[in-house]
């Protein structure tokens, strides 16, 4: 008789860490567009945001042909909501054979904003192509595009075109800033070179003053995927010690101490969560009653996690995974009559007839042979793989 388990995985730890993470590099395009806009309302000197840049600032200005067209285009972009005309203006500039290349390369950074703007990401990125490529900008500006775009291309599962900007934009501006790095760490991650993110992310939170949670969860991930689980389990024990009462951390610690066989952690981080009350989805008690399930001499705890979660109604009575494990854990710790009961309710749910033999098989045990041939007769009735031993109980006197 096969004992219910589970399939390991933190999937759904994975796929948390790198959304929020996906956060950030979003939020970072946003920012770009917003401070182009407030820094040319401003007639304060910019900041000079990269003064390690090995990039040579041009000399090149704009054109005094081009001085009307380009003062449309910035009052268009000054107005809100007004992406369409600037895209247009913008276009319009750069089939001009006057502009020169700064002229090009102002007209292209406004367009791509526009065009973003729009959400339309594919002529935006077209763009901020041309800006990097005419290089004609100041650092701030041309470096600025440069991220925008790896964010676009990242955005756009172009991991490895993605990549290559973000690191030319690294190697060329020297910046060691976190909010940067991290986005290398997550396009890594998302690149499955788990490995390889695992530097850069310890760096970004070394570097940090105020990492994020969500760069925990990255990382995190990257332990896991890597197989490093020594290395998860520290880092998630660490998380869920600092937010003891946020349910996702410990469950995360969870899923990293089922990862590494470390049942008995996990059930006890989860029965912290049920004592609290924390405990309030169907996947979540199954996901505490499968932990005991994994482990030796557990069967009394099975039975009483889905005994509760039945009464509490987070569990559902026609489940058939809850009403299995349910019988084999009473069928386990001796006590063959709830299982019985527990195996009458799962079978009619089972994909195929095999539950339907092993409650003719304890029938048969516990010598209730009519009831026996009827379990029989209904497994052989939904399918079986090998039908023998249903046919040798029916044949029974």
């Amino acid at each position: 008789m096969t004992f219910y388990s589970s399939k390991k995985t933190v999937l759904s730890l994975a796929l948390l860490a790198a959304f929020g993470a996906g956060i950030v590099a979003d939020a970072a395009a946003y920012q770009s567009r917003s401070s182009d806009r407030s820094s040319r309302s401003s007639s304060k000197k910019p900041e000079i945001r990269y003064p390690d840049a090995t990039r040579e600032e041009p000399k090149t200005k704009a054109s005094s042909k081009m001085q009307s067209k380009l003062g449309k285009l910035y009052k268009a972009y000054e107005k809100e909501d007004n992406e369409a005309e600037t895209l247009a203006l913008a276009n319009d500039l750069l089939a001009d054979g006057n502009a020169n290349d700064y002229d090009k390369a102002v007209a292209a950074q406004l367009g791509s904003q526009a065009a973003y703007g729009m959400d339309d990401i594919a002529t935006a990125k077209q763009l901020l192509q041309q800006v990097v490529a005419l290089n004609a900008l100041d650092n701030n500006n041309h470096y600025q595009s440069m991220l925008m775009l790896a964010q676009l291309q990242l955005q756009d599962d172009e991991l490895q075109e993605g990549l290559a900007t973000l690191d030319r934009y690294l190697a060329e501006t020297k910046s060691s800033k976190p909010e940067d790095l991290i986005q290398k760490g997550q396009a890594l991650y998302q690149s499955e070179r788990y490995a390889e993110a695992i530097p850069v992310l310890k760096q970004a939170i070394d570097s940090s003053t105020e990492p994020k949670d969500s760069w925990y969860s990255l990382l995190l991930a990257s332990y896991v995927e890597a197989g490093q689980t020594a290395d998860a389990v520290q880092i998630a024990e660490q998380q869920a010690a600092k937010n003891p009462t946020d349910k996702k951390a410990q469950l995360n610690l969870v899923s990293v101490y089922q990862q590494a066989d470390q049942f008995d952690k996990a059930a006890a981080t989860l029965e912290k969560l049920r004592a609290a009350g924390q405990l309030t989805e169907e996947k979540e008690y199954r996901q505490l009653y499968i932990t005991y399930a994994n482990m030796d001499g557990k069967e009394k705890e099975v039975i009483a996690v889905v005994n509760d979660g039945l009464q509490k109604g987070v569990l559902k009575s026609d489940d058939y995974q809850t009403q299995l494990a349910l019988a084999q854990a009473y069928y386990y710790s001796e006590q063959v009559g709830p299982a019985i009961d527990a195996w009458k309710k799962a079978a009619p749910l089972a994909p195929n007839g095999e539950t339907y033999l092993n409650l003719a098989r304890v029938l048969w045990q516990e010598d209730r042979i009519p009831e026996a041939k009827q379990a029989a007769k209904a497994a052989l009735d939904k399918g079986l793989k090998k039908p023998d031993d249903a046919k040798k109980i029916l044949a029974l006197p």
